[in-house]
């Protein structure tokens, strides 16, 4: 493989122009590698995410249902939360947000990758884990725009899930079939 002749845009000016605790926005003014300038690129500024796939000894996956206001939908999906990379690692943010919203906690956690989210206008990475002897252990712990459901799926009936549209948030469809490798390649 060659070495790629792209070069990264010079960053000539940067300014948060919203800071709010829910929603930070940068605006730059960035020169392009052709010298072309662009003065109003925005980016999300967002915190890291973390997605938990848990496996309980009956070998069924712990997946949340709740309604996602940016698209007006009430979602099935894996359980998942913000963390921040400066404070917590990945894999504690992961077991902590998925502890809180489940009341469930894992015996182990493995990571499964780090991806990026939307690179084109989001900062942040989601960081997609597997988690093994998942039980139900404590309350959970919700936030004031949280409503959960969890929801209890086959680990047998995943994929049908995700084939006929009931999964279809892309960080959980993207830690479905890496957790379903994992699991093939452990023997699990």
């Amino acid at each position: 493989m060659s070495e790629s002749s792209l070069k990264k845009w010079q960053v000539l000016e940067s300014e948060l122009v919203v800071n709010h605790q829910w929603c930070q926005v940068r605006k730059d003014s960035v020169e392009l590698s052709n010298g072309v300038v662009v003065d109003d690129f925005f980016v999300n500024v967002r915190p890291e995410i973390a997605y938990v796939f848990a496996l309980t000894k009956d070998r069924e996956v712990v997946f949340v249902r709740q309604y996602r206001h940016g698209v007006g939908e009430i979602l099935l999906e894996l359980p998942a939360g913000a963390f921040n990379s400066e404070v917590e690692s990945a894999e504690v943010g992961a077991m902590r947000e998925f502890t809180e919203e489940t009341g469930y906690v894992c015996d182990s956690l493995f990571p499964l990758g780090t991806f990026y989210c939307n690179p084109v206008k989001d900062t942040n990475k989601i960081h997609l884990f597997v988690g093994l002897d998942s039980e139900f252990k404590k309350t959970p712990v919700l936030d004031v725009t949280e409503e959960i459901e969890v929801v209890l799926v086959p680990v047998s009936d995943v994929l049908n899930k995700i084939s006929s549209g009931k999964i279809n948030v892309a960080g959980s469809v993207a830690a479905v079939f890496l957790a379903l490798q994992f699991l093939e390649n452990q023997k699990l």
